[in-house]
């Protein structure tokens, strides 16, 4: 179970670095007028891994959820048939996982952040 939960992390980490690369790309002129205003290097990059955080709790709370409802969904259907079946849910791995994933994310925001802070300023605000 954890091979898989591995997987799915890596898979995960590759999709926030997806999602927030296509964001730095479209966002470009906006990144630039931020920059143009005032905007420091590091207030873009902790814009950038602010944005990654919350893309990985949102994702992470998701598939709590998700898989809590999945679980009781089968448990309720085999209880009939199985004697002594309890659903158990292991809290304080929920509670490991869940600040994992936001640091999953701040390192996931690693790369995007930096490109976005070291976008061309003049070059960014002119792209259309």
């Amino acid at each position: 179970m954890y091979g898989l939960l591995g997987m799915s992390l890596i898979i995960a980490v590759l999709g926030v670095i997806n999602t927030l690369a296509m964001s730095v790309f479209e966002r470009r002129s906006e990144i630039g007028m931020l920059r143009a205003v005032g905007l420091d290097h590091g207030a873009v990059k902790r814009m950038i891994r602010l944005e990654s955080v919350v893309i990985s709790l949102f994702g992470a709370v998701a598939g709590v959820v998700l898989g809590l409802f999945i679980a009781w969904a089968a448990g309720d259907a085999i209880t009939p048939d199985v004697q002594g079946c309890v659903m158990v849910v292991p809290w304080p791995r929920i509670a490991l996982f869940l600040p994992l994933a936001a640091l999953l994310g701040v390192l996931a925001a690693s790369w995007p952040a930096r490109r976005a802070a070291n976008l061309d300023l003049l070059g960014a605000i002119k792209t259309e």
